[in-house]
Parts: structure tokens; sequence; C-alpha cells
């Protein structure tokens, strides 16, 4: 006979890991920076392909114009710049992502790195009624905990459904069943836990990437949010090296990963 546990987790679609994807970076013009060298006399190649550590060498070698002298590689460029802490030029490397699989609390304390440029799933457009939820692990992981998680969950998710029904026939005078939908949904959201599942689309520079895995890596940041500082990490390192290369994951007592880096605050 299945449990109420079993019935429970059966009835919700539950999610407990979040889904990263790079969705966007930088192209670079050549042709244009082709023209800026010999407007200037100058000859200067880099061994990056990577759009945003070309950009961040270009932008860096400005400040002194030292095309073509000094440290030869990329990775000893930037390597230079993370060592002295020169972080503004790495702002000029930009990166598009977008987050799924993750809940409404975590994208409550996400927004908070106002350096980053946001777009999120709207409840007032979007039908909630077949969300799904995201379960923190240390509930998962407890029977009776998780029982408790899904029927409350459940629960609000009933509301929601009878809400919106509600609100609905409240606006028989809106001829916009689109606007219709919309009135009722943004009332019945309210209802709506922070474990829900959401989506957001997120752009943010090299500087703003390293300080968000720095402070949302770390073993003080909240499980879920350093899950995703973890795996914008692991892209990034394969991304862009000379710019996350200096990071390393350092092993915690429950299993999980905290980043380390000698140059914090770049």
């Amino acid at each position: 006979m299945e449990t109420e546990a079993a019935t429970a987790a059966r009835e919700l679609g539950i999610v407990r890991e979040p889904a990263v994807y790079l969705v966007g970076r930088q192209v670079v013009d050549a042709a244009a920076i082709d023209r800026f060298l010999a407007d200037h006399e100058l000859s200067w190649r880099t061994d990056t392909e990577a759009g945003g550590e070309m950009l961040a060498e270009v932008a860096g070698r400005v400040c002194y114009m030292s095309y073509g002298k000094g440290r030869r590689t990329n990775a000893e460029f930037i390597g230079h710049l993370v060592d002295v802490g020169h972080g503004s030029v790495l702002e000029h490397a930009v990166w598009s992502f977008l987050l799924c699989g993750v809940s409404r609390s975590f994208t409550h304390e996400l927004i908070r790195h106002r350096h980053f440029s946001y777009s999120q799933l709207s409840q007032r457009y979007v039908d909630e009624s077949e969300s799904d939820f995201v379960e923190p692990d240390v509930i998962a992981d407890d029977p009776e905990l998780h029982a408790a998680w899904c029927e409350a969950v459940n629960a609000t998710r009933a509301a929601y459904d009878r809400l919106v029904a509600g609100l609905e026939a409240k606006f028989p005078g809106v001829p916009d069943k689109t606007l219709r939908r919309k009135l009722a949904r943004q009332a019945a959201r309210s209802v709506l836990p922070n474990a829900t599942e959401t989506k957001i689309f997120m752009t943010g520079n090299a500087r703003a990437l390293r300080h968000f895995i720095e402070l949302r890596g770390s073993e003080h940041a909240d499980v879920e949010i350093r899950k995703v500082a973890l795996r914008i990490l692991e892209i990034m390192q394969r991304e862009a090296p000379a710019m996350f290369g200096d990071y390393t994951l350092v092993p915690l007592a429950d299993g999980g990963f905290a980043t380390h880096t000698e140059h914090p605050k770049v």
C-alpha cells in the first residue's frame, strides 16, 4: 500500500537540482581591432579564442598602450590583472545564462546581486497550476519532513487552483480573456510558496560573476544558491580559464563543495 509520503511525491513535480545554461557570449570584431592597431602603428595578436578574454586584454592594454609588449599570452596578461586586483578590466567580458529548476527563494537572493541583469518568468502571465517545486536536500533526505513538505506544497497548489477559478469569475465584465487570466493569477499567486520552481535569465560581466562565485560558493551560503555558483564556476573555468582558473573546490562535511581563491574581491 502506498504511503502518504509516496502519494504526495507522486502528485508533485519535485526538482532537486538546478540547471544552468550558458546561452550567450561575446563576439569580437577582429577587423575593427586591426584597424585600431594599424591607425596607431601597433602590432599585436592574442592566443585566446574566447571573446570575453580577448576584449578584456584589449581593454587592459589600452591603459598603457602595451600592445606587443610585456606579457605575451592572454593567460599571463589576465593573470596579472587578477594578481594586482585590477578587476575593472574584467567588466568588459560579458556572458548570459538561463537558470532553470530554481526556486523563488533562490531568485529572491540572486537579485541582490545588482551588477547582473535579469528577466524572470512572470507569475502574472504564466499558469502555475502545473508548476514544479524545489525541495531542499535536507528535507528530501528525511521521510517525515519530506511528507510534511509535500503536504504543505500540495495544499498551496490546490488553493491556487481554487483561487484562480474563483477570481476569473469575478471579472465577467472584462472582455479580454488574457487580461481576465492575468487579473486572477496575479492575486492567486499570493499563496504560492517560495519553493515554486521558476526560470530566470541572467547577464553579467566577469567581475560580477567572480563576486557571485565567491559569496555564493562559500560554505556559509544557502545550499541551493551554492549549487548554482558551483555550476557557473564549472562553466566559466571551461569558457574563460584565464579569468576563473584561480578558483579551487574545498570539500565540505555534508558532501558538497565550496569555492576558494587566493585572489578575492578582484
